[in-house]
């Protein structure tokens, strides 16, 4: 567990040189449309999960009404 914690530890530096590789990559006009696929995917992520968390909470209230 403490490998992974160092592994995923980012720095100041660090940041600043994936922030320089993703702008030569994608350009300055790419990236503005890049985050906001990145921000609709996560939300959609939260979402499903969120529906997943409810169907779930449905079953075992339905599952107690059949017990009762």
């Amino acid at each position: 567990m403490e490998t992974m914690i160092i592994l995923f530890s980012f720095g100041m530096p660090e940041i600043l040189l994936i922030a320089l590789v993703v702008l030569l990559l994608f350009g300055g006009a790419k990236i503005p449309e890049l985050m906001r696929g990145i921000g609709k995917g996560v939300s959609e992520f939260k979402k499903g999960v969120r529906d997943v968390e409810n169907e779930i909470k449905n079953t075992d209230t339905k599952e107690e009404d059949k017990k009762a």
